[in-house]
């Protein structure tokens, strides 16, 4: 079963956030976001729009084919780029309560404020997503 989350890009008093579908958690898309994704990746990942896979690198390697159905490893899977889908762009919110009602299908929010990740479930303020994966791993 898909936990899916959405990753959103704060830009002055507006969020740009995207859907992705599969392994929304934050000790995988959190960990990823949080160690390969700075200001300016972030804000490169979103405009691509709603996706089915975050993956480390945003673009295909050149030496291999690339699709939604045979995805070449660590490498993010879109689905306007990847599968065609002409209406997967992403969105622009003015409060982050709007975010989590429209993505309402959604475990897991992270948003990147000031080149800083957090995370939230939705129902609680986001909290910082370094903080929370270190307790995360500290439980185990």
């Amino acid at each position: 079963m898909a936990t899916r989350s959405a990753i959103g890009v704060m830009h002055g008093d507006v969020y740009k956030a995207v859907h992705c579908h599969w392994d929304g958690y934050p000790e995988h898309n959190g960990r990823i976001l949080l160690d390969h994704y700075t200001s300016e990746r972030a804000n490169a990942l979103v405009s691509h729009g709603n996706m089915s896979r975050l993956g480390k690198e945003i673009n295909p390697r050149a030496d291999s084919p690339h699709s939604f159905d045979s995805p070449q490893d660590d490498v993010c899977v879109f689905y306007d780029r990847d599968r065609g889908d002409s209406h997967s762009t992403w969105q622009v919110f003015t409060t982050f309560e709007d975010m989590v009602d429209y993505f309402s299908d959604c475990e897991f929010f992270y948003l990147m404020r000031d080149g800083v990740w957090y995370v939230s479930d939705g129902g609680d303020p986001p909290e910082l997503l370094s903080a929370v994966l270190a307790a995360l791993e500290e439980t185990k």
